[in-house]
């Protein structure tokens, strides 16, 4: 192909703060419409704003996590536009003085460089589908406090940016600042979008789609883009700075909100009754010290200290609340590549299949660690405890596994004088299999094998079981 895609993204961050950026209304997600409002928010005459200090401390956190330059002497600013659901006819953002400065985000091989994080407050909500007449507004999200996450144009495919999205929603959740609900809207982001022939170093003129909020539609909306503006300028056609929006049905970015627009287009100026927000170094080394472990730091533990695979560490990285559990079931077992199956397997499919978070699972960390430990110990087999005491356990979260297992009759034979005699009816019984076994087919084990667990009832350790075929079937 002799065009490169190159991307820019600005992703938007709702942080979890229990009020919104610059007054106390409710910040919590839902509610009946309009009531997590105030005379702040609706911007009556004479209110005035103050800073929220837990979305400052959010955005300090997130800025060191990137390994941004923290600006001490950070300032608010007005940035005016029109929207039927912004109350203020402006937003509070920032534009000469962001918070955070710098930084980038791995991924893969590939550093994506950051321009900066700046903070700003969320708009309304405009409602089109209920009413055939009207659209209605939903100002409770007005005022919600936003981290806006600009890079540079770094990005080159639609690939890369979709794991851009990813491992920037993970990094929020581990930092604890926010939800990364994108069915909520918690993570959003804009993607501006350029093409260029390969080997130039000149960038295409781009073109902004908004509001998007997921990796798969990022994805799509920016091969659509890359592809329409390819095809305009193979026909001798120039590209339009345009904003456009994603139209997921459809999978295109046909629809033009607004022709080009720049900075000044939006009469920024310094917002009059913010002060400017001056941070020691004091407070920034606090915060410093006080963060969560990042997931790089937490996959090279989970690595070194808990002796799993890179493919484990990850699996188990993909969501938060995984490794939380995961730790506490290690607090009861040394068996971590076990606990780490138990997790991602069993728990995880358990959970999918029910539609479950795991906040909402009945078993206790102990309890899967006495499973495994049943396991180890020989008196259960991995696939009885998953297949059938756990599925019973779920039930009755309250019985302690062993207890169940004997209920079930499933706890196994280990008596080598029990299990030599099974292995001995076998043997005698297929004389010809046999034969072609010490004639060099060894795959017959299996057949052997099935035939003792199928004579026991599945009852036997099919550790010994398999130790004493071989050595008969040997001789």
């Amino acid at each position: 192909m002799k065009y490169e895609t190159v991307i820019g993204l600005e992703v938007h961050v709702q942080l979890s703060t229990q009020t919104k950026a610059f007054c106390a209304d409710d910040a919590a997600y839902g509610g009946a419409p309009n009531t997590h409002i105030s005379t702040i928010s609706m911007a009556h005459p004479g209110t005035l704003p103050r800073v929220n200090e837990q979305a400052i401390k959010y955005a300090v956190r997130l800025g060191l996590a990137l390994g941004c330059d923290i600006t001490r002497d950070t300032r608010f600013d007005r940035k005016n536009y029109f929207y039927a659901d912004l109350p203020k006819g402006f937003q509070t953002t920032q534009d000469s003085h962001p918070i955070c400065v710098g930084g980038s985000l791995k991924i893969g091989e590939r550093n994506i460089r950051l321009h900066h994080i700046h903070m700003e407050e969320d708009a309304g909500k405009s409602i089109h589908d209920i009413d055939p007449k009207h659209s209605l507004i939903d100002l409770n999200r007005a005022g919600v406090p936003l981290l806006e996450v600009v890079t540079e144009p770094d990005l080159r495919s639609a690939d890369e940016a979709a794991e851009f999205i990813t491992q920037l929603r993970q990094i929020v959740r581990y930092l604890d600042i926010c939800d990364g609900n994108m069915q909520e809207g918690s993570i959003r982001c804009d993607c501006n979008v350029s093409v260029r022939l390969k080997g130039e170093t000149e960038f295409g003129t781009r073109c902004e789609i908004k509001n998007i909020n997921s990796m798969r539609n990022a994805k799509r909306a920016i091969e659509y883009e890359a592809r329409r503006q390819i095809k305009i300028i193979e026909k001798g056609g120039e590209i339009d700075q345009e904003t456009r929006a994603f139209d997921a049905q459809a999978g295109h970015t046909d629809v033009v909100l607004r022709t080009k627009e720049n900075a000044h287009d939006y009469r920024y100026f310094p917002e009059p009754d913010l002060l400017p927000v001056v941070l020691t170094e004091e407070y920034i080394e606090d915060i410093r010290t006080n963060m969560p472990l990042l997931p790089h730091q937490i996959h090279a533990e989970l690595t070194e200290k808990y002796g799993l695979s890179d493919y484990d560490a990850n699996v188990l990285l993909e969501e938060k609340e995984n490794v939380v559990f995961y730790k506490k079931i290690t607090k009861h077992t040394k068996n971590y590549k076990a606990a780490a199956n138990w997790q991602t397997n069993i728990i995880q499919a358990y959970l999918n299949d029910n539609q479950l978070p795991i906040s909402e699972f009945n078993l206790k960390p102990e309890t899967i660690a006495e499973l495994i430990q049943l396991v180890d110990d020989d008196k259960l087999s991995n696939a009885a405890a998953a297949q059938k005491v756990f599925p019973e356990l779920v039930k009755q979260p309250d019985t302690p596994p062993l207890e169940l297992a004997k209920k079930l009759n499933l706890i196994q034979d280990s008596d080598e004088g029990n299990i030599e005699a099974i292995v001995d009816a076998v043997i005698a019984k297929h004389p010809d299999k046999v034969k072609a076994y010490q004639k060099g087919k060894k795959g017959l084990l299996g057949m052997f094998m099935g035939e003792v667990m199928k004579a026991s009832g599945g009852k036997v350790n099919p550790k010994v079981a398999s130790r004493l075929l071989q050595e008969k079937l040997s001789k």
